[in-house]
């Protein structure tokens, strides 16, 4: 990849990243009883949650990387 294909995905992820808090999530299932024949399970949602900082710098990065890129 070369430096403005780069800039150009961190810009895209940049706004993603800074449109979304939390972009990523999951799901856990816990045994909560486990007492012989029975067994009780929980299932869980797990957020990741990403700070709206982590897309602005990303989004800084890729268009400062466009700008420096298109001069000679």
């Amino acid at each position: 990849m070369n430096g403005r294909s780069i800039a150009v995905v961190l810009v895209i992820v940049g706004i993603i990243l800074f449109s979304y808090e939390g972009v990523v999530k999951y799901r856990t299932r816990d045994t909560v009883i486990d007492a012989g024949p029975l067994h009780v399970t929980a299932e869980k949602t797990h957020t990741i949650d990403v700070p709206p900082v982590a897309g602005a710098v990303a989004l800084i990065a890729g268009v400062a990387m466009l700008i420096g890129s298109s001069k000679p």
